[in-house]
């Protein structure tokens, strides 16, 4: 279908031409200038009309409207006035293109969109660091890397001037965005410290002795055939949760009671646990990468019969709301996911203000429950 308008006088004509089986057919509508198709959009007030308003100076106006000094109350109550006589709004667009910052940090989520919605953590983070980002007048962007595609299209977008700022969640190690942002040099933080990246500030949790410790509480407990479900281990918390779990265990380790997924998820909990199960059917422990994989292990478990904790104890890592959902509710690790986002954020303002970003780790603790 191919639709003209045209023009005359005061008429407005619309043809619209379609073809069907080799002829066609023409419907003329005519609508007067009163029964326009085209709605105007009304003119936006300027700073030029509040000082008409105010009976003062543009000069004396834009002081006002920016929180300069040296203005009397008097002309700064009429401006005020005029502000809400007129219906002004201050172009926070052009303002930022002359001063050439856009208020806005992006969130870098590189992670499959099926996992956004069952990793709480990543809700967490986000809240975190948008409850910062908020208080200093910038904007949250969030950009969600899936494929090489996306990364490409979000290295492109950061390229673009559109953010001030980065804060990045699951990088994996050598990750081509934490590279281009490097190379754009944009104020930017982890959340994590992924290894093979360049060197930005980042806010972590020390993986390593977290696993360690919730993996020793569980042997405390006297199990003797302990194995992991680990995930994750092309980024810097999958691969020191291993190391933890490793560490924890000492001769007692055994490669084949570990079993690899890519993801932190209930599929991998589900699969896992039952390769476990397979591998070795007088398992009585396990160490799950994340809660979701806990919890997916956990209805493994209940399906091949085997009773929690009676039989085979289980704990997890995160203290999310997975955690609460299980019965018996998991013993787990508890991160602060939301403080994670907030130091992140943090890092990242302080850059834009030229000063010092250390590294931000911040401590954990294991949450004992029903579980194990």
């Amino acid at each position: 279908m191919r639709v003209i308008w045209e023009r005359s006088q005061n008429i407005f004509a619309l043809l619209a031409c379609q073809r069907a089986g080799g002829s066609s057919t023409v419907r003329l509508l005519r609508y007067s200038t009163d029964m326009s198709l085209t709605r105007t959009r009304a003119r936006r007030a300027t700073i030029n009309d509040v000082a008409d308003a105010a009976g003062l100076s543009r000069g004396t106006v834009s002081r006002v409207v920016n929180g300069e000094k040296y203005v009397s109350d008097e002309a700064r109550q009429a401006v005020e006035e005029a502000i809400a006589r007129v219906g002004y709004v201050r172009n926070s667009a052009a303002r930022n293109l002359v001063k050439q910052e856009s208020r806005a940090i992006g969130l870098i989520i590189h992670e499959p969109h099926s996992l956004l919605f069952e990793d709480p953590n990543i809700g967490s983070i986000l809240l975190g660091a948008n409850e910062v980002l908020s208080k200093a007048d910038y904007q949250l962007v969030s950009l969600i890397i899936d494929s090489d595609r996306d990364s490409r299209r979000v290295a492109d977008y950061l390229r673009g001037g559109l953010v001030d700022g980065a804060v990045i969640i699951s990088a994996r190690a050598s990750d081509p965005i934490a590279t281009a942002v490097a190379d754009i040099g944009l104020p930017a933080a982890f959340v994590g410290h992924p290894d093979g990246n360049p060197e930005l500030p980042y806010a972590a949790i020390d993986n390593v002795a977290a696993a360690r410790s919730i993996t020793s509480r569980l042997l405390d407990t006297g199990r003797q055939r302990v194995g992991m479900i680990a995930s994750a281990l092309d980024r810097d918390s999958g691969q020191d949760r291993l190391a933890g779990f490793r560490a924890a265990m000492g001769g007692r380790f055994d490669p084949r009671m570990v079993v690899e997924y890519p993801l932190y998820t209930y599929a991998a909990g589900l699969e896992g646990m039952q390769e476990l199960l397979r591998r070795a059917p007088d398992i009585d422990g396990v160490f799950a990468a994340s809660d979701a994989v806990a919890a997916g292990a956990m209805t493994a478990l209940q399906e091949a019969g085997r009773q929690v904790p009676e039989d085979v104890g289980i704990v997890g890592f995160d203290d999310s709301s997975w955690a609460l959902r299980c019965r018996p509710q998991l013993s787990t690790v508890r991160q602060p996911a939301d403080l994670l986002g907030s130091a992140a954020a943090e890092l990242v303002l302080a850059q834009l203000s030229g000063q010092p970003s250390p590294p931000r780790v911040l401590e954990t603790a294991i949450m004992w429950r029903g579980s194990a």
